[in-house]
């Protein structure tokens, strides 16, 4: 806990973006610079509430102890919350980024005052830990002699892999792409999650042992790639953490139309060329003099609502097929729950003040794309309504819209088959690896993260590579 009584005394104070007109002219973090006052009042707000729901299950599933941290941060101690912090999650400079923080959302002050700005703390610790020089490489002083081959960069793959390492075997990960990082790489923009943050840690990585792949693509070997049986048969242990990739599709009239796009493709050029030539090898879909309409909200939409901005498009909309969540909990929605509320995040603010309203529009749903000679003109959308949870179109309620870009953000079916199909691997309903305690129907071949338990949180993710890590290691000492 913080300060007894500092729940009573001091107001939630989460720390600001940077100023809108000034950060859509670049892709920087939107962050500003740590205010160690704010995060010493804030820190102290902290409780002792007894039972932390923050870092329980609900909260944190890589389960920080978030109490510990916040108290040592009230009282100077930065070094000690910073080891605190690195206990339970190898990555909080990547969480304290990007994670939706349902740690804040199970916080106990929060069933009746505003919560614990737990995620601006984490960051600020992590980030004063390697401006201070206090996180360095620390490779295992013993190797077990044992080998593991990786296959996915992702949140998931480097949690295993580090956690892997750290118990001195000798790890290599397998990335098809041509950067390390996955998701944090290429699935979230520059301005949300610097690339120089996830290739800082990645060398962290490699210079405690790790070795790295990439244009490494794993599956049946054709095309010069990897056959994953070669793998198996290679290494002691395979871990699969290739992430849940197939995006889902919006299958209306008009669907082959040129102009319509998945949202991770259109992150992914963006970035890649923003980081091969700040975009001037033109490699990327451009929103640029565009109508632009994102399919589906999500932080994912948000992302392509604020890239789309930085490209300098004409308008954007940003469809959501549910109802407007509530400005407070629903009934049905309880404490500690993840809040199901409205919320407004860098991405609609952005919008708000370039085109003057908020982008999204709640209850629509995709009837019809439209275009002429091949090239997508717009979208013929229909109002619905829910009732006890089930959709109902309403008739007559056929609107144009004009759009020579859409995006669809509408989440992700499973994992991409192409790599475990030749192992005859076994997999669940829900098309996803199936795994026992981590380990798949093939012996000695692993599985973690969304490929195995479906789309999910980065702090998920991570969770998911510490825990296959430590049946990988049960494995190999039996």
């Amino acid at each position: 806990m913080g300060k007894v009584t500092g729940f009573v005394e001091f107001e939630r104070d989460a720390a600001p973006y940077r100023d809108v007109e000034q950060r859509m002219l670049d892709y920087d973090e939107i962050y500003v610079a740590h205010d160690p006052s704010r995060l010493a009042t804030q820190s102290a707000r902290c409780m002792d509430c007894g039972v932390p729901f923050c870092q329980s299950e609900e909260g944190c599933p890589v389960y920080n102890l978030i109490p510990e941290w916040n108290d040592l941060v009230y009282r100077g101690h930065w070094k000690e919350a910073l080891e605190r912090l690195h206990s339970t999650n190898n990555f909080p400079e990547f969480t304290g980024r990007v994670c939706p923080a349902p740690c804040e959302g199970a916080c106990v002050l929060g069933v009746t005052n505003p919560a614990v700005t737990i995620k601006n703390i984490e960051m600020a610790i992590v980030d004063k830990g390697f401006e201070e020089g206090w996180i360095v490489a620390e490779p295992p002083k013993i190797r077990s002699g044992k080998t593991v081959a990786v296959v996915g960069s992702g949140p998931s793959g480097l949690a295993s892999a580090a956690q892997l390492n750290r118990a001195g075997h000798q790890v290599t990960v397998y990335e098809r792409a041509d950067r390390i990082g996955g998701l944090m790489m290429y699935g979230i923009p520059n301005m949300k999650l610097s690339k120089k943050v996830v290739e800082r840690r990645v060398q962290l990585l490699r210079d405690e042992g790790i070795i790295f792949k990439v244009n490494a693509n794993v599956g049946n070997g054709e095309n010069g790639g990897f056959h994953i049986q070669q793998l198996v048969d290679t290494f002691d242990a395979v871990v699969l953490t290739t992430g849940a990739t197939i995006p889902r599709d919006l299958p209306i009239p008009g669907r082959g139309l040129s102009g319509i796009h998945f949202a991770m493709d259109f992150l992914t050029q963006n970035t890649r060329s923003f980081l091969d030539s700040e975009h001037a090898d033109g490699k990327f879909i451009s929103a640029k003099g565009k109508n632009v309409i994102v399919i589906g909200g999500g932080d994912t939409g948000t992302d392509c609502v604020a890239t789309s901005i930085r490209h300098g498009c004409k308008s954007l909309v940003n469809f959501e097929i549910l109802d407007t969540p509530p400005a407070v909990r629903a009934a049905n929605n309880p404490w500690p729950t993840w809040p199901k509320i409205f919320r407004i995040d860098y991405g609609h603010q952005e919008a708000s003040q370039v085109f003057g309203k908020d982008p999204r529009t709640y209850c629509i749903s995709g009837k019809e794309f439209q275009g002429t000679a091949g090239k997508l003109s717009g979208i013929v959308t229909q109002e619905v309504s829910w009732a006890n949870g089930k959709l109902e179109i309403l008739p007559g309620t056929e609107k144009h819209w004009p759009a020579e870009l859409i995006l669809l953000s509408m989440g992700f079916l499973g994992p991409d088959h192409t790599t475990t199909d030749p192992l005859k691997l076994d997999y669940d309903d829900r098309s996803n690896y199936q795994a026992n305690n981590y380990q798949t129907s093939i012996e000695g071949v692993f599985a973690a993260g969304d490929c195995r338990r479906g789309q999910s949180l980065v702090v998920r993710a991570i969770h998911e590579g510490r825990q296959a890590a430590d049946s990988v290691s049960a494995y190999l000492r039996s």
